[in-house]
């Protein structure tokens, strides 16, 4: 196995600094598919990175026997890293701050159009491509993948997780799919152009958290042996709750203080109409919402930061398939 590595600019500041990365390049010995993968597209979603380093060692080591070609991006936008953001400070880009609304990007266009469409030279030439995320501490570990496409959702079910998402995209999709620009994310700009592509939602962002590193590290090396890239079966084991992620969630009626109800758990199977938490004046006590379940399925975000604005997710459910 021949490991090389290569400094890229992805584009450059009104000073002529460089914004660069490094892409991390693994060539098997014999003849296999090529996977792209990433992390950090979103500065503060940081475990993924910390998979990719476990995974280098991993790829590295003299037993290894690799098929194919795997490239690695471990940082995809260095000015959110640098922030610890989620998104790109207005200065930078204010037309487009989210990365992962503008693929396939554009040589020509704002400064994160340009940051995409150079690693969109990479994506092209993929058989598959992984592109690792980190949710908040309050969202329950999964994979999601395009609602209708068989490969997609192989390879989800291959990284292993035990909640897998299937998105709908388009017209097929609710009204703020498109409102939200997510036709732009990298998983459905790659999977359109018949790139398989899976977007694992690992949890706690901002932190090193050792469970969410290791399902990282578990579930890329299961799905490189699905893809044929490593010797052997994917693991498959725990059991798999297929799931559609519709876009509605539980937002908060006005700002206050939340108060989940201590015996809710995330990844918990709930009905419609159940009592979450409460929502409360700070300073009268006033109640001002009894947060529920708007539907029937796995409850799989569930915020636990007390302090809320009107308008921000208190929940999420995710609805059930039936197959």
């Amino acid at each position: 196995m021949d490991h090389t590595t290569e400094r890229v600019t992805l584009a450059r500041l009104p000073s002529g600094v460089e914004i660069e990365t490094t892409v991390h390049v693994y060539d098997g010995e014999e003849d296999g598919p090529t996977v792209y993968v990433q992390a950090a597209q979103h500065g503060r979603e940081i475990n993924g990175t910390e998979a990719l380093r476990r995974v280098h060692d991993r790829l590295t080591s003299s037993d290894t026997e690799l098929s194919g070609r795997v490239v690695a991006v471990p940082v995809a936008d260095p000015l959110t890293f640098d922030h610890v953001s989620y998104t790109t400070p207005e200065e930078f880009d204010s037309i487009n701050p989210n990365m992962n609304r503008v693929w396939p990007g554009d040589a020509d266009g704002t400064l994160h159009e340009r940051m995409a469409a150079t690693l969109w030279e990479y994506v092209a030439d993929a058989d598959a491509v992984i592109d690792l995320h980190t949710g908040s501490a309050d969202m329950l570990t999964h994979v999601v993948f395009m609602e209708g496409d068989d490969e997609c959702r192989g390879l989800a079910e291959a990284f292993g997780t035990d909640l897998l998402l299937g998105e709908e995209a388009g017209e097929d999709a609710d009204a703020e799919w498109t409102e939200r620009d997510f036709g732009g994310k990298l998983r459905v700009a790659a999977t359109r152009e018949g790139i398989p592509t899976i977007t694992p939602e690992l949890a706690h962002n901002k932190h090193l958290v050792e469970d969410a590193i290791e399902a990282g590290v578990e579930g890329l090396l299961s799905a490189f042996r699905h893809l044929g890239v490593l010797p052997g079966d994917p693991d498959a084991d725990g059991e798999r709750v297929l799931a559609r992620n519709h876009l509605g969630r539980v937002t908060a009626d006005d700002s206050g203080l939340f108060r989940a109800d201590p015996e809710r758990e995330i990844g918990e199977r709930v009905e419609a109409g159940e009592r979450i938490g409460v929502l409360y004046d700070p300073t009268t006590y006033e109640q001002l919402q009894v947060a529920e379940t708007d539907r029937e399925g796995v409850l799989y975000s569930l915020t636990q930061e007390a302090t809320v604005t009107g308008g921000e997710t208190l929940l999420s459910v995710a609805l059930l398939r039936e197959e």
